[in-house]
């Protein structure tokens, strides 16, 4: 279950998701608060549509207690760190401020180019802070929905 989440999760929160909800999640207000939800509700629908077929492939027999309880704590959690500044909260909390600003001009060694600007590079703090965070309660979903 771990493995289809985690596929489902990357497809789900990079091909499936639009690039305005992407962009409005993070805002405050209402505005940010449902463009999260439609993000949430179109992931978390993609993770049903990669499960089910697994589970039948696997023979597993899930409850449907157990997948709301997963998918249900998976969504509410993805929601919450998406809203950006919850999980900024989060890093500053547990001492990972500076690795949060990786990769972004704020960051006291960001990149730069020849010319003093900032420099292209692959991926920043955030959102490698934003996977790990994502990652770890997939396997809390998995556990949930595999054994209630």
């Amino acid at each position: 279950m771990f493995a289809a989440l985690y596929v489902a999760h990357s497809v789900g929160d990079h091909w499936v998701q639009t690039s305005a909800q992407s962009a409005a999640k993070g805002r405050p207000g209402w505005v940010g608060r449902l463009a999260g939800a439609r993000h949430v509700a179109t992931l978390t629908a993609t993770k049903l549509v990669v499960l089910l077929p697994a589970a039948v492939l696997l023979g597993l027999h899930l409850s449907v207690w157990g997948l709301f309880a997963g998918l249900g704590v998976d969504a509410v959690t993805h929601w919450w760190a998406d809203r950006r500044t919850t999980l900024a909260w989060l890093a500053t909390r547990t001492g990972k401020a500076e690795f949060y600003s990786l990769g972004t001009g704020a960051h006291p060694a960001h990149p730069v180019t020849g010319e003093g600007k900032p420099a292209a590079h692959l991926g920043t703090g955030a959102y490698a802070l934003d996977q790990s965070f994502h990652h770890l309660w997939l396997l809390v979903a998995a556990l949930l929905i595999t054994l209630l």
